[in-house]
C-alpha cells in the first residue's frame, strides 16, 4: 500500500473566543466585545487544515462524552478528516480552550486538556499503528501526555515516516529523543526554550541562524523557525540556510497561523517539494490564517494559497 497520507496524532479542542481591546494586566477586569465558540485544538487545526491543502489527513485523538464531543466529531469529518482514530473517553470533558484577541490580532490562551489527556499509547496508538504503516508524514504537537508524543515517535520511526514536531505549547525543556524528528517548527519563544539561547526577536537574522543551528545539533534533520512578520528561516542539517520572506496580509487573528504553517509544511514535504518551497508555501498558508477571526474557520484552501502566492511572488 502506498504511504500518501497524513497523519496528525494531537489535540481536539472546542474554542471559547472573546476580542478585548487590550489583554488584561493581573487582577484587572476589561469588558470583551463579541463572544463565539469556535472548532480548535492544535492536532485538530492542523488535521483540518492539511485536509483543506489537499493531503489525505488522518487524526488520531480524543474527545469527551459531553455536549462538545459529537460536534467536535462531526465537524472534522465534515471537512474530509479521517475520524476512524478519533476516541471518546467516558467520563471526561472535551478539551477547551479559552482564547482572549485584541485589536492588533495578537492572542492569549489558556487550555483545559480534558479528554486529551486521556489519549494513551496502549488504549489510542497501538490499536491504530496500522495507520502509520499507511502514512507518509507524522505531525505532533505537545497538547498531549508526553509519553504519549514520544511513542507515537517511535511508531513513526519503526515506520519509517517522516516526523514533524510543532513544540507547542513552549516546553521549559525538551528532551533530545523529541528533537531528533525530521522537522522541528518552533516560534521564537519555543526555540528560545530548546536551546537556552536569546532568539533574535527583534529581527537579528544572525542570532536566528544560531538558534536554528543549535536546534540542529540537538539532533532535527531540518528546522524552519516561525518568525512571525518576519517570515521564516529554514535550515537543514547539512548547513544550508534558506530565509523565506513574509507575505503582506491584514492582520484579523494570529491564533491558528502557526498551525496552518506546520500542516502547509506537513502536505507540501509529503509530496516531496524542497524545504525552502514548502517554507514558502507555509508562510502562505500562515499569512492568510491570520486574515480571519478563529481556528479552524480560518484554515486556508490549497486555490486560496495559490493565489496568494501568484499575487505576492
Amino acid at each position: 500500500m502506498a504511504k500518501d497520507s497524513i497523519l496528525v496524532v494531537g489535540s481536539v479542542n472546542m474554542d471559547m473566543v472573546v476580542r478585548v481591546r487590550e489583554m488584561p494586566a493581573p487582577g484587572e477586569t476589561v469588558l470583551g466585545g463579541g463572544f463565539q465558540t469556535a472548532f480548535g485544538g492544535k492536532g485538530a487545526n492542523q488535521a483540518v487544515a492539511a485536509a483543506r491543502l489537499g493531503g489525505k489527513c488522518r487524526l488520531i485523538a480524543a474527545v469527551g462524552d459531553d455536549e462538545f464531543g459529537p460536534a467536535l466529531r462531526t465537524n472534522l469529518q465534515n471537512e474530509g478528516v479521517d475520524c476512524s482514530a478519533v476516541a471518546t473517553k467516558h467520563g471526561e470533558p472535551s478539551g477547551v480552550a479559552m482564547i482572549l484577541v485584541d485589536a492588533n490580532g495578537e492572542n492569549s490562551i489558556v487550555v483545559s486538556s480534558g479528554a486529551n489527556f486521556r489519549v494513551t499509547p496502549d488504549d489510542d496508538l497501538f490499536p491504530n499503528e496500522h495507520l502509520f504503516a499507511e502514512a507518509a508524514m507524522v505531525v505532533l504537537q505537545l497538547e498531549l501526555p508526553l509519553p504519549t508524543v514520544r511513542a507515537a515517535v517511535e511508531l513513526a520511526r519503526r515506520h519509517h515516516c517522516q516526523i514533524i514536531l510543532d513544540p507547542a505549547p513552549a516546553p521549559t525543556t525538551l528532551c533530545d529523543e523529541l528533537c531528533r524528528v525530521d522537522l522541528l517548527t518552533p516560534n521564537v519563544i519555543e526555540a528560545e526554550r530548546i536551546t537556552g539561547a536569546r532568539a533574535g526577536g527583534r529581527g537579528d537574522e544572525s542570532v536566528d541562524k544560531l538558534v536554528a543551528s543549535a536546534i540542529i545539533q540537538r539532533g532535527a534533520k531540518n528546522v524552519v523557525l516561525k518568525l512571525g512578520g518576519r517570515g521564516c528561516l529554514a535550515v537543514t542539517a547539512d548547513g544550508h540556510f534558506y530565509k523565506v520572506p513574509p507575505f503582506k496580509v491584514p492582520i484579523v487573528d494570529t491564533t491558528a497561523a502557526g498551525d496552518a504553517f506546520t500542516a502547509a509544511l506537513a502536505v507540501t514535504m509529503a509530496r516531496g517539494d524542497h524545504i525552502r518551497e514548502a517554507a514558502r508555501f507555509a508562510n502562505a498558508a500562515g499569512a492568510l490564517a491570520c486574515t480571519r477571526l478563529g481556528a479552524q474557520t480560518a484554515m486556508p484552501t490549497a486555490l486560496e494559497v495559490g493565489a496568494l502566492l501568484r499575487d505576492q511572488p
